[in-house]
Formats: C-alpha cells, sequence, structure tokens
C-alpha cells in the first residue's frame, strides 16, 4: 500500500499572513509534504494508489506549535508536589500521556522549556522512533536557575560564572535544543525569590548567551519583573518568557526597553492560559484589564509573539493551545496573525522553521484541518475534525 495520502478541502492555508487556497489539497508521502495548493494541481500529482481523505467544508493548516509547556507537571492544583512524588519512570508514562494529548489536540510541535532528568530527551527519542505518538519536541532540558531559585528542584542550581557555564555546556552536550535561563522569580517555587524579582544580572545572563550561541543554540528567558526583563534584553536572549513586566508594586512596562525587544527582534511568548476569560474574576476586573493591555500595547508596538501555554503548570492543561489563541483576538489581533503566532512565528523562533509551521514541499507532513475557516475567526480552532503528525492519522480532540 502507498504511503502518500491526497488530503481535499474547502480551503488550504499554506503560508503566513493568511495566505490560503480555495479548493486546495495537500498530497503526502510519509512524514513529507509532496504538495500543497489548488486542488486540480495537487490531484494531477497523484496516482490511483495513494489514500484518499476528503475532508469536505473543513481548513487545512499547518500543525499548530506551542512555544512553552512543562511535560513534567500535571497541570494540577500542586504540580511541583506531584513531581516530587514521582521517580522518573513513573514520570516519563504519564508524560508519555501528555505528550499524546497535545498531538490529538492538533499540537505537533512543542518546545518543552524545563524539565527533570532530562527526560524530555528520553521522550523525544521514544516519539521520533514511533514507539509512541507525540509532537515534536525542541527540548530545553534543565533551566538555569540560581542556589535557591525559580525551579531549583529541577536540578539546575549553579552558584559561581564556571558552574554556569559547565551547565549550559552539559545541556548542549546532551541534546538539548535549547537554554532556559529563570531570569526572575516564579510563583510556582515556594520559598524563592518573588515573582518581580530579578535572579541573575545581564552579565550573568550574557554568559548564558554566550556559552548558548557559541553551541548553536538559542536562549529562552523565563523573566517576570521588569528589572528581569531589561537585563535578559541587554544580554541578547532570543526569547522572552511570560513578560509581564511585574514591580514589587505593580507593573512596569517600560518604553525604552520595550524599544529595544522589537528593534532586536527578540520574540516574546506571553503564556496565556486556555482559561484567560476567568482572569478578571481570579485578579479583579482592573488588574486584569491592565494585563490584557500591556499585551495589546506591545502588539501595537510590533512586537512578535509566539504561542504558548505553559502547559503543566496550574490550570495550564496539555489541550489549551487552541482555546487560548482566542486572547489575543480579544486585544485586537487579527486572526492571521494569531494563526501565525502558532504557526510559522513559532516555528521560526524555535530554530523548527524547516520542521514545523507551512505546508510547502519538503515540509514535514504536520497539518490539522477545522470546521470552518479560523481566519474569519479563531472560535472555528475549536471544532478539529483532523489531526496528521509525521504523516501518520491522529484521533483528533473534538471538544475544547
Amino acid at each position: 500500500m502507498s504511503s502518500r495520502k491526497l488530503i481535499t478541502a474547502a480551503r488550504v492555508v499554506t503560508g503566513p499572513g493568511g495566505r490560503c487556497v480555495e479548493d486546495g489539497a495537500v498530497l503526502t508521502d510519509g512524514d513529507t509534504v509532496v504538495a500543497a495548493g489548488r486542488r486540480s494541481d495537487v490531484e494531477a500529482l497523484a496516482d490511483e494508489r495513494d489514500e484518499r481523505i476528503a475532508l469536505p467544508g473543513t481548513t487545512v493548516l499547518p500543525g499548530l506549535v506551542d512555544a512553552h509547556v512543562h511535560l513534567v507537571f500535571d497541570a494540577g492544583t500542586d504540580p511541583v508536589g506531584t513531581l516530587e512524588g514521582q521517580d522518573d519512570d513513573a514520570l516519563l508514562a504519564v508524560m508519555r500521556e501528555r505528550a499524546a494529548r497535545l498531538v490529538a489536540s492538533g499540537v505537533t510541535t512543542v518546545r518543552d522549556l524545563g524539565d527533570r532528568g532530562r527526560l524530555t530527551l528520553r521522550l523525544r527519542e521514544e516519539i521520533e522512533s514511533g514507539a509512541v505518538p507525540g509532537p515534536r519536541i525542541v527540548a530545553a532540558t534543565t533551566p538555569v536557575t540560581p542556589e535557591g531559585g525559580h525551579c531549583w528542584f529541577l536540578g539546575g542550581e549553579v552558584g559561581s560564572e564556571r558552574e554556569l557555564r559547565d551547565l549550559v555546556r552539559r545541556n548542549a552536550e546532551l541534546g538539548a535544543d535549547v537554554i532556559k535561563v529563570m531570569a526572575t522569580g516564579g510563583a510556582l517555587t515556594r520559598g524563592g525569590p518573588a515573582t518581580w524579582q530579578a535572579q541573575f544580572g545581564a552579565g550573568e545572563l550574557a554568559v548564558v548567551v554566550e556559552e548558548a550561541h557559541g553551541a548553536g543554540l538559542p536562549v529562552a528567558a523565563h523573566a517576570h519583573g521588569t528589572a528581569g526583563i531589561e537585563a535578559a534584553v541587554t544580554a541578547g536572549v532570543d526569547t522572552l518568557e511570560h513578560c509581564t513586566w511585574m514591580t514589587e508594586d505593580g507593573n512596569d512596562l517600560r518604553d525604552d526597553v520595550l524599544d529595544a525587544i522589537v528593534e532586536r527582534g527578540i520574540r516574546v511568548c506571553p503564556t496565556v492560559s486556555p482559561h484567560w476569560r476567568m482572569l478578571p474574576t481570579v485578579f479583579g476586573a482592573e488588574r486584569a484589564e491592565r494585563l490584557f493591555g500591556q499585551v495589546r500595547t506591545m502588539a501595537e508596538r510590533g512586537v512578535r509573539f509566539i504561542a504558548g501555554t505553559d502547559a503543566g503548570v496550574q490550570r495550564a492543561g496539555f489541550d489549551g493551545l487552541r482555546p487560548s489563541l482566542t486572547f489575543f483576538e480579544h486585544i485586537g489581533m487579527p486572526a492571521p496573525r494569531v494563526i501565525d503566532m502558532a504557526t510559522t512565528e513559532a516555528a521560526d523562533a524555535l530554530g523548527a522553521g524547516g520542521r514545523a509551521g507551512l505546508l510547502a514541499p519538503g515540509r514535514p507532513a504536520d497539518l490539522i484541518a477545522v470546521g470552518s475557516d479560523p481566519r474569519a475567526g479563531l472560535e472555528a480552532l475549536a471544532d478539529l475534525r483532523f489531526v496528521m503528525s509525521r504523516g501518520e492519522l491522529i484521533p483528533p480532540q473534538r471538544a475544547v
């Protein structure tokens, strides 16, 4: 039987900016896209042995990218406590389940930004071998943090410049795709620095960047506080995670720092919860609108966002990327730009531009189909009809 599949649909989103072909088709051969475009053109390349998959009325688009997940956490009320109660074998078993849930939700590539014992590398090998289903994994492995710092329990504490350099080099040597550094504190770590507090100075972060870039790896900086954001930007990191501009007594979105983010092309992953509509109730309407307004301001100023959910932390499950994207439409971003954030932009920022985010000849056969046109409204993403990952069909998770 041929490994080739011809998928036909009402429309195919083939590239950034909402570029779309009506009455479209995609032809795949194993894990590779052979062609994507007008049905008549693509059908001309198929033969009678190819499997036909008709998806009438649907929109086909590239598989989605969640640029910020933590497969070691369970998304429960106490993810750290749950993690600490599991040995590596038990943890790896549930990580497999989470990976399967991600790909069934239409996420065919993830960036995992912090694990324990570099278990994401083991899971990545299993997925790549075909032993278990799951998305392509861009892995940070052990995050860099100071002694007693945010997520110290993941094993990445450093107390000197030499230890900092050694950890970055070790991660790179063992197969990390990106270096994660905790530039500020975080709410997940009991007794650690406050979320707004900087954990490293710009000079220390520059050492991380130097070592990572020397190994050909990008740097992702966890940065909630304004001081930590400024230090990370000064150091030259590649992506800012969260970027909530926190201070001890509120928030301070600094225009000069924001200008530098835009000028240097640093991507920002705001890590939006799939339950973002609850934030006015949880935080209060005024604080929630202030947070929403900061993201709106960054968007209006030209910040290049990438989509991510922080899956694994409290209330952030492994099927939440599609509902999280509606937040950006809510603050006024056009739907095609938001789709780019979760496809082409995210793949490019992750260094996976050749392996994800676009339907074109020679690209991986990662694609999804939804029941209507998401360019007209992102609620369409809730109606997931079809998932293909690495050329294999995955039963889709329909409800979100």
